[in-house]
């Protein structure tokens, strides 16, 4: 798993039928920062991943990456490698909050 915000949409029109209706996110993935500080801050990569919650642009997300990314029941039988499975809330890193929803970076 990794923490991610979401920074855009993607758009299919052509795919595979059980692909039909499933929202598309670009997610790009989060690390602390090796300075020591609690901060959280963007690898620069992106991934396509299926959203199973709803999440929307610059909400901070949990992705489940892999074979384990259709364990869930809404994505069992799907084609996918990466799928939302949290809305995150707060961060807590070395115990300071790194991110709470809402705050504005």
């Amino acid at each position: 798993m990794f923490l991610g915000r979401v920074t855009g949409s993607v758009v299919a029109t052509q795919k595979v039928g059980s692909m039909t209706g499933r929202k598309l996110l670009l997610v790009e993935p989060y690390r602390v920062e090796d300075k020591g500080s609690p901060r959280l801050a963007p690898t620069g990569r992106s991934f396509v991943v299926v959203d199973s919650l709803g999440a929307g642009l610059g909400e901070m997300v949990l992705v489940c990456q892999g074979s384990s990314a259709r364990l869930t029941s809404e994505t069992e039988k799907l084609p996918i490698d990466a799928v939302v499975i949290g809305l995150v809330d707060t961060v807590d890193v070395k115990g300071q909050v790194a991110y709470r929803a809402g705050d504005i970076d």
